[in-house]
């Protein structure tokens, strides 16, 4: 995949910017490309969403983008900026510091990212304690109270334990913490899976309500095309490691290019559209031993021999439109 070449005037303008990010699982059988030369742009104030099939290196991404890459997983090589600041050649100190202050994560699964045996409000504390944070506990009470009321939680749950609150109410304090020291780019990994469909756009609406507060940027890890749709202003799809397509959510849902794509987008349901719904045929390649040319070709109905030998470069085809396909 070849990685987009940035410019003196995007490095200005961009608030994160990612280049050519490799992700391997090393194994006894070798390495798995977990994410193999993903390069994407996030501008001030933009959601940006990755979707694609489970094991296609979404979340992957998202941990490495905060460096939370346990072994055998290792960042390979590539360059994630922030700023200017090179995240990849931070030491864990520095990064350590960097986290919840400048880039923060929503985890996929509240309840797992709250400690069971702490009330809210220590576990707001320590967030802001652990960045240096010195505050009078009366103002430090009424900072935690405008949190809570920032993510719509009465002030009182900061009294609370996680068991006794909702699965909304759970996802809405892990946004609080996620928000406390004002971070420029937020990470929302599958952030309302579990959830009913009343809570889970209640959960995005939220979202988009403390971006808006904070004038930061968003990057959303998920499946669901249909909150995607509603959320996001970009929108990539991720396959087999690899971004495949990017462009404006518009583009993706009324024109999207990659077969893949087009197969994603026309198998969701629609009220203009009758008929059998109809999946993708076969399974992703192994990332362990990734076939030669396309990854995608065994799948795809355009195919022809090209995509069999040659991996078709990641460019940009059309204004603001990117997209990894010998069609093209």
């Amino acid at each position: 995949m070849t990685a987009k070449v940035p410019s003196t005037t995007a490095l200005q303008t961009d608030t994160l910017r990612v280049e050519d990010l490799r992700v391997y699982y090393h194994t006894p059988r070798g390495a798995v490309r977990a994410v193999d030369g993903v390069s994407f742009d996030l501008k001030p104030h933009e959601r940006i969403g990755f979707v694609g099939e489970s094991g296609s290196g979404k979340t992957t991404i998202a941990m490495a983008l905060i460096r939370l890459i346990k072994p055998p997983g290792k960042i390979e090589s590539g360059r994630v900026l922030l700023g200017e600041t090179d995240i990849l050649a931070l030491s864990e100190e520095q990064m350590r510091q960097l986290r919840l202050a400048d880039i923060a994560l929503v985890a996929q699964g509240a309840m797992n990212s709250l400690n069971p045996v702490r009330r809210v409000r220590e576990q707001i504390v320590d967030a802001l304690a652990d960045h240096g944070a010195r505050i009078p506990r009366q103002e430090l009470d009424a900072r935690i109270g405008e949190l809570l009321r920032r993510v719509g939680l009465n002030p009182e749950v900061a009294r609370m334990y996680p068991h006794e609150l909702s699965g909304g109410m759970k996802q809405r304090v892990v946004i609080a913490i996620a928000i406390s020291l004002r971070p420029r780019v937020i990470i929302a990994d599958e952030p309302t899976s579990a959830l009913d469909v009343v809570v889970q756009r209640q959960i995005m609406e939220t979202l988009r309500e403390v971006q808006d507060d904070l004038g930061a940027s968003v990057i959303l890890i998920g499946h669901d095309m249909g909150l995607m749709a509603q959320f996001v202003t970009q929108l990539g799809v991720m396959y087999a490691g690899k971004l495949v397509e990017l462009c404006s959510v518009n583009d993706m849902f009324d024109e999207p290019l990659h077969p893949y794509a087009q197969l994603l987008i026309g198998s969701l349901p629609s009220l203009e559209r009758k008929g059998d719904l109809e999946g993708i045929p076969g399974v992703p390649p192994s990332l362990l031993d990734r076939p030669s040319g396309c990854p995608f070709r065994t799948r795809c109905p355009h195919a022809f021999d090209q995509c069999a030998t040659e991996e078709p470069a990641f460019r940009e085809v059309r204004p603001d439109h990117w997209v990894a396909c010998h069609l093209y």
